[in-house]
């Protein structure tokens, strides 16, 4: 234990010696015993942080892991803060899990906490999408829920999701709050977590149907539907929560012909098909594909385990099945949303749509162009759902999205949902079939009214502790030493989000941004360019949104103008990373 840091190894005592469970202690003490210090570092070196929107990490024995203890003091922070918050309130709750190996455990752990605190717990008694969850926080006049899920993390994470009386992820100032009081459990003695069964309450099948028939209530193109319900769709839920309901919403639409991927259909934690459960994967979606090629398939869906990520594959003019990106998806979807209120007549003024800083800036243009409001928000979809919850009862919100495959037609819900997401690109590809076209086709016609818009994210993975210190050095030289050119393109602005201002590289003035604090930069050029570097919140990575534009005067230029923007994304990043 000697060659350990310290705070490691007095880290590591307090858990051998604590009110531990033995099977703890016993992992604890095999990692010790066979030297593993680079592990016993990884689990201890830190507190698992519990950030704004909740923990997610490797599961396993350790303070710097997922497991009963992490989770158990998030929970008993989470009912502190509710008890200070709603003093002599009846407070509600309701918590559901994924498909994660441990989910339902995890899940079990956090209603025994809520319950041991005095808080009513609705818990879902099977795994369910995390979209339905927020719907049911809303439905039930919850004033928290917890979803336990990694997303579309590898098998090894689990998390946890925290959220609000809105059916939204913490924002400001209660997010600070929450994290202090989390902050403040301290020692695991601290936490409740004996279960009090009367406090439990279990629900399912009747939140689903109501789920169900409420988005349903949303649908704009059902005579088309009508028309088209023997559509050819292939749909996959990675092994995860979306077979509860994805099938049921596309049957419920009017969708008559739907297949499942059947080696993919049992929620499976270890996710045995897949190397990733991701379906910004294209490995993730290999197998609907192949079902898509053997049947003729018009459309292919597939969702992430927890069902808030949708990824999408449709035939090109060649009749080849190509992946679109989350921008492609979501600006679709805008664009057929607003188009279609417009040919109803149902745009007066007051309607509005939002999308993030690192998402297309296509979408701006479409809003424009049929006089909708548009909001720009942080990344993360909570900041979407505050902007939702503000101008509830005030405007209405049609549609959001984001660049990374989560998009909300409607306002159920307060975070990016898959289930209403797959039902409305059904209805959106049934619609342009109906008028004998394709969503390819939309596409296309979309760039040529717009123009050609391509983004490309770039990921660049460093693990552990030396990782993190490794992206905080590599923004910080951005921030001092700003590059002077982009892609061949002079860089004329810098907006860092962190220090909430936007500066004019050429005179050096600055102007402030407007937006909470956020570890972001944004590069613009000369020629229109924008480049974000931003240090994800949930996965030891750095990512890079590269989004740049060109002309599409004829369809035909497609290939060739679409290799010149990747080349062009290219040296962007040969420049960022040198």
């Amino acid at each position: 234990m000697q060659t350990l840091e310290p705070t490691v190894s007095n880290k590591i005592d307090l858990w051998l010696n604590g009110s531990y469970d033995p099977d703890t202690k016993a992992s604890i003490q095999s990692l010790i015993d066979a030297q593993s210090h680079v592990e016993l570092t990884d689990s201890f070196y830190r507190d698992l942080e519990f950030g704004t929107g909740g923990l997610r990490g490797t599961m396993g024995p350790g303070t710097n892991r997922v497991n009963k203890y992490t989770i158990g003091a998030a929970t008993q922070g989470l009912c502190n803060y509710l008890l200070k918050k709603y003093p002599g309130e009846e407070i509600k709750v309701a918590v559901a899990h994924d498909s994660r190996n441990l989910s339902d455990y995890l899940a079990k752990v956090t209603a025994e906490v809520f319950s041991a605190n005095g808080i009513h717990v609705y818990f879902f008694k099977e795994l369910r999408p995390t979209p339905e969850l927020s719907f049911a926080i809303r439905q039930l006049g919850c004033k928290s829920g917890v979803m336990l899920t990694a997303s579309h993390n590898p098998k090894e994470y689990n998390g946890y999701k925290a959220y609000g009386a809105d059916g939204g992820q913490f924002t400001s100032p209660d997010d600070r709050m929450v994290m202090d009081e989390v902050a403040a459990v301290g020692s695991i003695d601290n936490v409740k977590f004996d279960r009090v069964d009367a406090n439990i309450e279990l629900i399912g099948e009747d939140i689903d149907q109501l789920y169900l028939d409420k988005i349903t209530e949303l649908s704009v193109s059902q005579d088309a539907i009508k028309r088209q319900h023997n559509l050819k769709i292939v749909y996959s839920p990675i092994h995860g929560t979306g077979i509860t309901l994805v099938p049921k919403a596309l049957k419920q639409f009017g969708f008559t012909n739907v297949t499942i991927v059947e080696e993919q259909a049992t929620p499976d934690g270890n996710f045995p098909t897949v190397v990733y459960p991701n379906p910004e994967e294209k490995e993730a979606l290999t197998l609907a594909l192949a079902k898509a090629a053997e049947i003729d398939a018009d459309l292919v869906l597939a969702t992430d385990p927890d069902a808030d990520r949708v990824g999408i594959a449709v035939k090109n003019d060649k009749g080849e099945f190509i992946l679109l990106n989350g921008n492609q998806t979501g600006s679709l979807l805008i664009n057929y949303m607003l188009s279609v209120w417009e040919e109803q007549g149902k745009l007066t003024g007051n309607e509005y749509i939002v999308s993030t800083i690192v998402t297309t800036p296509l979408i701006i243009d479409i809003a424009r162009s049929k006089n909708v409001e548009f909001f720009e928000t942080l990344t993360g979809f909570k900041w979407i759902g505050a902007i939702m919850t503000k101008l509830q009862g005030k405007k209405t919100f049609i549609a959001g999205g984001e660049e990374s495959y989560g998009y909300l037609v409607g306002d159920l819900v307060r975070d990016k949902d898959a289930v209403v997401s797959c039902a409305f690109i059904a209805e959106m590809t049934a619609y342009y079939k109906d008028k004998g076209s394709s969503l390819y086709e939309a596409m296309l016609n979309m760039y040529q009214e717009y123009g050609f818009y391509k983004e490309k994210l770039v990921s660049i993975t460093m693990k552990g502790k030396s990782g993190a210190e490794e992206i905080k050095a590599m923004m910080q030289r951005f921030r001092t030493n700003t590059p002077a050119t982009l892609g061949g393109s002079r860089v004329v602005a810098l907006k860092d989000y962190e220090l909430g201002k936007q500066t004019d590289v050429l005179t050096g003035t600055s102007q402030v941004l407007d937006y909470p604090k956020s570890d972001v930069l944004q590069f613009i050029t000369e020629d229109g360019c924008i480049i974000s570097a931003r240090p994800s919140g949930t996965e030891p990575k750095i990512k890079f949104y590269c989004s740049v534009k060109t002309d599409l005067n004829d369809k035909n230029e497609f290939e060739v103008k679409n290799r010149m923007q990747d080349e062009k994304i290219d040296k962007i990043m040969a420049d960022l990373t040198a």
